[in-house]
């Protein structure tokens, strides 16, 4: 990131000193939810230390939707100006038949509130997060794997313990050591999907297409230098892996949707580097903090990828954590009071991904309906669809 990036994400904002100042806070997880919450808490004049297992903070190639919601946080934070230079905004949203190629509906994303709709790299997320944050003092601990962490947030590094810090927050994601300290071992089950992704070559226009297909759905937008970003997902009963980093073939990524459209096709033959994995459905965690220890992201609320809301929901947790926490030194208070403003949204916007799953993968005369129904309210009530989904992005932690 250069001089000038570094100069707006360190000056845009900063936080008044509250109750943060000079806690000590450790927080396992490198990822974007770690590291929102790394910089939230600098900002209010925590003492913070970032473990990261990984030698270097990287991140596999792949987009992310970053929704009004998301980066309301985030320009609090005194990133708005960097994220513009990063991203693409959005225009449309666009369901799309994938069997025929026709466009069903548009909806206009522009007519959002708040922050611009836009379309990042995860890496340059990463990026522009790991820069503020070690601007605003954050220590960051790379090869520092975790092995062990108790109820009461205290951590066992592979060489050996790590001094207790006043708050530990695990931001460890779908496998967090800390979701099972605070709530026994839960099982997962798989969904009968899996997904893969891929970044290409490919100019396109500011728009998220939505290829819906019976039993399957793709998604496509852009990214800054000429790439795309492909999600696509297909109903199938082989298990496979749980993660990001299990690769297949291109060529059996593209049998899996060879009767598709030859507009879709076109942009599917164009993949050389895929990643898949199986989508497994975890229960949201029914405790998610300690007396000085809290979870976030996936390791307190696993979300499928069917509304693009989990780094949004990760940056939401982080800093209502933090801002729960400068605005009271009864530590257990503050983090109870974080849980109880999280839970009921993140279970509504999980239950709105789920539902989503459905949704894209129709069949029959409901797939026919459905579309009707898309196509009327695009041509009829363009607003509607937006209005519905307010709750979801118009909703602003910083304001509460």
């Amino acid at each position: 990131m250069n001089a000038a990036k570094r100069s707006t994400a360190t000056t845009e904002a900063r936080h008044s000193a509250g109750h943060n100042a000079g806690r000590r806070v450790t927080i396992v997880g490198g990822g974007i939810g770690g590291l929102t919450a790394a910089l939230a808490f600098a900002r209010g004049g925590a003492d913070v230390t970032v473990l990261e297992q990984a030698a270097a903070i990287t991140e596999v190639g792949a987009g992310l939707q970053l929704a009004p919601n998301g980066a309301a946080p985030l320009g609090a934070l005194g990133l708005t100006n960097v994220l513009h230079m990063a991203g693409i905004r959005a225009q449309r949203v666009e369901p799309t038949d994938a069997l025929t190629g026709r466009t069903i509906a548009q909806f206009d994303l522009t007519r959002l509130t708040g922050q611009p709709y836009r379309f990042l790299h995860r890496a340059e997320l990463i990026d522009i997060l790991l820069t503020a944050a070690c601007d605003a003092g954050v220590t960051l601990r790379t090869g520092a794997k975790v092995v062990g962490v108790d109820a009461a947030g205290a951590i066992t590094l592979a060489h050996g313990a790590m001094p207790q810090a006043d708050l530990t927050v695990g931001a460890d994601g779908l496998h967090s050591l800390m979701r099972p300290a605070l709530n026994g071992e839960a099982k997962a089950f798989f969904t009968r999907q899996v997904a893969w992704r891929a970044v290409i070559a490919h100019d396109a226009p500011p728009v998220a297409r939505i290829w819906m297909a019976p039993g399957r759905h793709v998604v496509t937008y852009p990214l800054t230098r000429g790439r795309l970003n492909i999600v696509a997902v297909r109903e199938q009963d082989d298990w496979s892996p749980e993660g990001w980093t299990n690769t297949d073939t291109p060529a059996a990524f593209q049998a899996a949707f060879a009767d598709l459209c030859p507009d879709l096709r076109a942009l599917l033959d164009k993949v050389t580097d895929v990643r898949l994995w199986g989508l497994f459905r975890h229960p949201v965690a029914a405790r998610w903090h300690g007396e000085a220890c809290a979870i976030l992201g996936d390791a307190a609320h696993p979300t499928l990828p069917f509304l693009a809301q989990g780094a949004n929901l990760a940056i939401e947790d982080a800093y209502v954590l933090a801002t729960c926490c400068d605005r009271s030194a009864d530590l257990p208070a503050a983090l109870a009071r974080y849980q109880a403003l999280r839970r009921d949204r993140v279970v509504r916007a999980i239950n709105g991904a789920n539902a989503n799953a459905v949704n894209y993968h129709l069949a029959g005369l409901r797939r026919f309906a459905s579309h009707a129904a898309l196509r009327a309210v695009s041509r009829v009530s363009p607003g509607l669809f937006l209005r519905r989904m307010d709750w979801l992005y118009g909703h602003d932690v910083t304001r509460g």
